[in-house]
C-alpha cells in the first residue's frame, strides 16, 4: 500500500496510491477514516486490511498527475539519520578529513526541515555549501523500546525516498552535525509511504540521484555497514520510537562536497529508489521574508 498526502482542489487530504490513481481515505472510509498516516500506521494492519478491503471497490479517485503530493508525514516527533553508512561515503568523507566512526554514528534532522517530495529546497543566505545525500528513509509503525534485530522488522511501517539536504559548512563549523542538517526545507521525503508489506527486502533497492539529469549518486541498500534491523535496535536501546518516526539509513559515495560541487540556485535533484518512486526538489534562494 502506498499512503500518500497530498493537495487538490483547495484541501490536503490523506489517500493511498493505485496505479495511477489516488483514494482519499476519507471517502473510502466514512466517518472511522483516520486524519494522518501517523493515524494509519499506528492502529496496524487492521486499519490496512479495512482501507484495502474499501479500495477494492473504491470508484473515482483522482488521477496522480493533476494532484500535489506533500510531505507524507509532516509531524514527525523525530526525524534521526545515520553517517557515513556506505563504505564508499565513508572512504570518501575520510578524504575530507572526518574520520570514520568505529560504532553507529547519529544525528537529528529537525522536524521543521521537513518539506514535500517536489517542493523547493533554499539554499540558505548563510551558506555557500549546500549539498545532497540520496537516502533510503524507514518509517516506524509501531511504538517500541530494546527491540531486537530479529525483532527490528516488526516495527517498521514503511519506506519513502529521502534527500538528507546538508549545508556543509555549518555540519563542519559544530562538533555534532545537527545544525548542518536542519536548514527549514532541507528535508524532502515521499513522495508517499510504501508500507512494509509491499516490500520484499529493503536491502534489495538501488537508489540513484541525479543532478540536472547527471547521474551523481547509485548505489544498492543491501551494502550498508549497518543494516536497517541494526540499527532500530540500536536506536532502541536509548528512545522509544513511535509510530510515524523518521529514520534516514545513510547515502553512498558521490556527494557534491567530495566532488567540490555544491548546490546553486536553478540546480533540480532528483532521488529515485526503486519500488518506492521519486522525489524531485528545484534549489531556490531563501526568500528575504
Amino acid at each position: 500500500m502506498k499512503l500518500a498526502r497530498f493537495s487538490a482542489n483547495g484541501r490536503t487530504v490523506i489517500g493511498v496510491v493505485k496505479a495511477d490513481k489516488v483514494y482519499e481515505i476519507n471517502m473510502l472510509l466514512g466517518d472511522d477514516a483516520p486524519t494522518s498516516i501517523r493515524e494509519i500506521l499506528a492502529a496496524g494492519s487492521s486499519m490496512r486490511f479495512k482501507i484495502e478491503r474499501a479500495l477494492e471497490t473504491a470508484t473515482g479517485g483522482s488521477s496522480i498527475a493533476g494532484v500535489q503530493f506533500e510531505a507524507p508525514i509532516p509531524d514527525a516527533q523525530k526525524y534521526l539519520a545515520i553517517g557515513m553508512n556506505y563504505q564508499d561515503h565513508a572512504e570518501e568523507a575520510r578524504a575530507a578529513g572526518i574520520p570514520i566512526p568505529k560504532t553507529q554514528l547519529w544525528f537529528n534532522k529537525q522536524v521543521t526541515c521537513i518539506t514535500g517530495p517536489y517542493a523547493d529546497v533554499h539554499r540558505p543566505r548563510v551558506s555557500d555549501k549546500l549539498d545532497y545525500e540520496a537516502e533510503l528513509g524507514v518509517v516506524i509503525g509501531t511504538r517500541c523500546r530494546y527491540v531486537s534485530e530479529a525483532d527490528a522488522r516488526s516495527v517498521v511501517g514503511g519506506y519513502f525516498v529521502a534527500n538528507d539536504v546538508t549545508a556543509r559548512d555549518w555540519q563542519a563549523a559544530s562538533p555534532t552535525f545537527t545544525l548542518g542538517k536542519s536548514f527549514d526545507t532541507h528535508g524532502p521525503i515521499g513522495p508517499w509511504i510504501t508500507t512494509d508489506d509491499e516490500v520484499s527486502d529493503p536491502h534489495t533497492l538501488e537508489m540513484r540521484l541525479f543532478v540536472n539529469g547527471a547521474l551523481r549518486q547509485q548505489q544498492v541498500t543491501g551494502n550498508m555497514i549497518y543494516n536497517i534491523w541494526q540499527q532500530i535496535h540500536h536506536l532502541s536501546q536509548v528512545m522509544t520510537l513511535e509510530p510515524g518516526d523518521l529514520i534516514a539509513t545513510g547515502t553512498c559515495a558521490g556527494v557534491g562536497i567530495a566532488l567540490n560541487s555544491f548546490l546553486q540556485p536553478g540546480d533540480v535533484v532528483r532521488v529515485e529508489i526503486d519500488g518506492l518512486g521519486h522525489i524531485e526538489n528545484r534549489i531556490v534562494e531563501e526568500p528575504t521574508v
